[in-house]
C-alpha cells in the first residue's frame, strides 16, 4: 500500500505558480497524456473562457482596518477543512502520471482537504479509503443498471465515504479532437507517434512500467476478462447512462444516507430541482470546458445562482480555477467551497509523487497572501471584498 511521509513541507520554490508547473509537466509527460489533461472539447473556446472570466473578478482591499489575521479553515457538511478547496474527480489519472490518483489522495489527506474519487479513476474505492482513512468523496457516473449502481453505493459507504457526487454534465460523450487524434485509451493506442512520445519521455515510461498498466480499478471486478480496447470501450459505453433525470436522482437520494451533491449545475431550473429533491450541495461546473464548447464559463452562472440559492444548498464550484487568486475570486463571488482538477495534476506531472503536496502548499500560500492583502479574516468574509 502506498504511503508517503506526511506534513513535511514539499514546496519547491522553483515552481511557485501553476504556469511553472504546466511548463514542467509538459516537458515530462508524453504529448497524448498532457493533451488529455490540458485539453477541452471542439476548439477549446469554453476552456479559455473559464480562465479568462474568473480573472475578471476584482477584489477590494481594506488597508486601514484592524486586522487580527486570516484563517483558511472552512466548514463543509459538518467537517472542518484546512483550506477552502478540494481535489476534483479526475478520470484516467494514472494514464497522465503513474500512481497520481494515490499520490493526490495522500496529499489531500495530509493537507486535510477533500479528495473526490472518480468512478473511472485508476485507484479503487478501497485503496483510496485506506489512504484517506475513509475521509473521501466518491463521484458516481450513473450506471445503466440499478444493480451496479447499488453495488457501487454500498462499496463507497462501507469504505467510509459520506459524500456522494452525482454527475449531471456528461449526458453524452464529448467531442475532443486531441483525444480522437491521439487514440486515447487505457493503455494508450500504440501508434508510431505515441510510441515516439513514450520513448522521449523516459521518466514517465519507466514510472509506468514500475507501476503497471493503468486500469479502471473501481470497475475492474465488473469488467469481463480479456476484452481488447475496442470491446472495453463498448462495455463502458453500455455500462453507464450519462443523462440524469429526477427519477434517477430520487432513487439515489432514497438509498444514499450521507451528503448528496450534484455536479454540473449552471442554471436556476436545475438548481431548483436539486433543492426540491433534497440534495445537500451543487457544484457549478462545466466539466473543465470538456463537454460544451459554447456554454458559459463557470463563474458567470455562479454569480447568477448565488443571490437566489445561497443558504438553501451548499454552492461549490470547479472548472477554470487554477490558482489561489482564482479560488479567492470564486469565494468572493459567493461559492462556499471550490475544487481543482488540472492544477494538482500539473503538480504531479511536474514533480512526481510529492507534486500534490507542493501544489496544495502553493495554493494555501497564495490564498493566505490574498486574505492578508485585502484584510479578509475568514473564508466566509470574502464576498465583502468583491468590487461591485
Amino acid at each position: 500500500m502506498l504511503k508517503l511521509s506526511t506534513m513535511k513541507e514539499h514546496f519547491d520554490s522553483e515552481y511557485p505558480s501553476v504556469e511553472h508547473l504546466i511548463a514542467k509537466a509538459k516537458r515530462r509527460m508524453p504529448g497524448f497524456a498532457f493533451d488529455y489533461l490540458a485539453g477541452g472539447c471542439f476548439s477549446e473556446v469554453n476552456l479559455k473562457r473559464n480562465n479568462a472570466d474568473i480573472r475578471e473578478v476584482q477584489l477590494k482591499p481594506w488597508y486601514l482596518k484592524d486586522f487580527p489575521g486570516a484563517s483558511q479553515k472552512t466548514e463543509l457538511f459538518g467537517k472542518t477543512y484546512d483550506a477552502p478547496f478540494g481535489m476534483a474527480p479526475v478520470g484516467l489519472q494514472g494514464l497522465m502520471w503513474p500512481k497520481s490518483c494515490e499520490y493526490l489522495a495522500q496529499a489531500s489527506a495530509d493537507h486535510n482537504v477533500p479528495f473526490c474519487l472518480s468512478t473511472v479513476g485508476t485507484a479503487s474505492i478501497e485503496t483510496i479509503s485506506e489512504i484517506t482513512n475513509g475521509e473521501f468523496w466518491f463521484q458516481l457516473y450513473h450506471p445503466a443498471e440499478d444493480e451496479l449502481r447499488d453495488k457501487l453505493l454500498e462499496r463507497a459507504w462501507d469504505a467510509g465515504c459520506r459524500t456522494l457526487v452525482i454527475l449531471a454534465d456528461t449526458p453524452t460523450f464529448a467531442y475532443r479532437p486531441k483525444e480522437i487524434r491521439n487514440g486515447l485509451s487505457i493503455p494508450p493506442r500504440m501508434t508510431l507517434r505515441n510510441i515516439f512520445q513514450m520513448c522521449t519521455h523516459p521518466t514517465w515510461s519507466f514510472s509506468q512500467l514500475f507501476a503497471g498498466a493503468p486500469e479502471f480499478k473501481t470497475m475492474k471486478e465488473y469488467i469481463p476478462k480479456g476484452l481488447n480496447m475496442k470491446h472495453l470501450a463498448q462495455f463502458m459505453n453500455k455500462t453507464f447512462s450519462g443523462r440524469l433525470n429526477e427519477a434517477k436522482i430520487s432513487a439515489i437520494r432514497d438509498k444514499w444516507k450521507g451528503n448528496l451533491v450534484i455536479k454540473g449545475i449552471v442554471n436556476p431550473e436545475d438548481a431548483e430541482v436539486a433543492i426540491r429533491l433534497g440534495l445537500n450541495g451543487m457544484i457549478v461546473s462545466n466539466h473543465g470546458g470538456r463537454q460544451l464548447d459554447r456554454g458559459q464559463s463557470t463563474i458567470k452562472p455562479l454569480q447568477e445562482l448565488v443571490p437566489e440559492f445561497k443558504g438553501k444548498i451548499k454552492i461549490l464550484m470547479d472548472s477554470g480555477i487554477e490558482s489561489g487568486a482564482d479560488i479567492a475570486s470564486t469565494l468572493a463571488s459567493g461559492a462556499d467551497f471550490t475544487f481543482l482538477g488540472r492544477t494538482p495534476m500539473y503538480g504531479i506531472g511536474a514533480l512526481g509523487k510529492y507534486g500534490g503536496h507542493h501544489t496544495f502548499e502553493m495554493l494555501k500560500k497564495q490564498i493566505q497572501q490574498v486574505m492578508e492583502q485585502v484584510a479578509c479574516e475568514k473564508i466566509e468574509d470574502f464576498p465583502n471584498h468583491l468590487t461591485k
